[in-house]
């Protein structure tokens, strides 16, 4: 599958009238286009250095040592538009496609992946974390995953949904969740290990596979930073 996403991605790029709208991107990112034709050729990473963004920035892979990263690769997925699911030690080239984007001569991305990924993804026998966006969760859904959503609280006790800095705070999260020596394997341990760590963490619901919630509450003046 991730063949034929490459080839429609390096065809949608030569396609330059209809690559912009149908790759979700703006008529100045000419660089990105130049990126995706050159998918077959392109230089590789390992995926946890080759994305980036707020949650990566505040993840800060270049920081951690030898054995945190060693963990960091047997613990940590990124969910992609290209690939479907891949190791943070998988090589990557660099592309651009967001989880809406449209690929010439295939059905949507959900409609790709969600078959091939969402039985292997509920099948893996160990507790899973799922910090992905709204639009990258539905093209592999995860029945009995843990997600996470993060509000900030006022002085008066007041909360709000972490829109903008949402990320940077999941970000943090899934730093901690891949270099920590802890191997935490039920929903238990795991708010002990969040909260030993200074987190304060709500357990919010769990319904069998449909999975459970956390709410990470942070102070509302932890939001801008």
């Amino acid at each position: 599958l991730a063949r034929a996403a490459g080839r429609a991605l390096v065809a949608l790029a030569a396609d330059r009238p209809r690559c912009p709208r149908r790759a979700r991107l703006s008529a100045k990112q000419d660089d990105e286009i130049a990126r995706n034709a050159a998918l077959r050729t392109s230089p590789t990473l390992p995926a946890i250095e080759r994305y980036t963004g707020v949650l990566y920035d505040a993840l800060d892979v270049r920081s951690l040592t030898r054995a945190q990263r060693a963990r960091a690769a047997g613990r940590l997925a990124v969910g992609s538009a290209l690939f479907g699911v891949v190791r943070a030690g998988d090589r990557v080239p660099a592309y651009r496609l967001s989880a809406g984007s449209a690929l010439p001569g295939l059905p949507t991305l959900r409609s790709l992946w969600k078959p091939a990924l969402t039985d292997v993804l509920t099948a893996a026998d160990e507790l899973v974390v799922d910090l992905r966006s709204g639009a990258y969760a539905e093209l592999a859904p995860v029945a009995d995953a843990v997600t996470v959503q993060v509000l900030s609280e006022r002085p008066d006790g007041t909360r709000a949904v972490v829109s903008h800095f949402n990320k940077a705070h999941k970000g943090r999260l899934a730093r901690l969740l891949a270099t920590t020596t802890a191997e935490p394997d039920s929903v238990v341990r795991l708010r002990a290990l969040l909260r030993r760590n200074g987190l304060h963490v709500e357990h919010d619901s769990a319904d069998g596979r449909q999975g459970t919630r956390l709410t990470l509450v942070v102070p509302a003046d932890a939001v801008t930073r």
